[in-house]
């Protein structure tokens, strides 16, 4: 296993420590949670750059990296559901895309079709990536001073910030989807003929 892969690995595999963290009280668990989450987000791109560098792009490296970057964020997200900081419809459409274009991107792979990553999935990701760091961030602060110690403005501010990153990212990953199927309707046709 090449090392770029096993950095891919490590990834999937932290995201579950990170989220984890996230569940324990204190600020201590929620500043190992935020660098954990850059941590993977660094092998994110590193895995890729040292893959290509050293041309070491494997099958199982290609297959890994999305799972690996879905997992991570969907993940994240999922864990700030259930903690109440963001609603889950917001979530659920933000999979909703995920899993789509995954599907397609399956079945162009049976078809010995590759089907690049676009400018506006990359915008994508930043912006979900973004939108956890923020989180992340709003919850080490106010593990930190305690929540008794912040005023409600300041909240009532730091769940406008939240929300705000959030819409951001969502409306992001929704015109990223509508501009991948668009640009691969011939693909989606022939996938709903059969």
């Amino acid at each position: 296993m090449t090392l770029p892969t096993k950095l891919t690995l490590a990834r999937l595999l932290s995201t579950f420590v990170i989220m984890a963290f996230l569940f324990v009280p204190g600020w201590i668990a929620k500043a190992v949670a935020l660098a954990g989450f850059l941590l993977a987000s660094v092998t994110d791109w590193a895995d890729g750059y040292l893959a290509r560098r050293w041309r070491q792009t494997t099958p199982l490296g290609a297959l890994l990296d999305p799972i690996a970057d879905k997992v991570l964020v969907l993940g994240m997200f999922l864990a700030f559901v259930q903690l109440r900081l963001i609603p889950a419809w917001m979530v659920l459409i933000i999979a909703l895309r995920e899993f789509l274009i995954t599907g397609v991107r399956l079945f162009a792979a049976s078809r010995n079709v590759v089907l690049p990553a676009a400018k506006e999935g990359k915008h994508k990701t930043v912006s979900q990536i973004v939108a956890i760091l923020v989180i992340l961030l709003i919850l080490l602060v106010q593990e930190w001073l305690g929540r008794s110690a912040i005023s409600v403005r300041a909240i009532a501010m730091m769940q406008g910030i939240v929300l705000g990153c959030l819409w951001v990212a969502m409306v992001l990953t929704v015109i990223s989807g509508a501009s991948f199927f668009w640009r691969h309707r011939s693909i989606l046709r022939e996938a709903m003929s059969r």
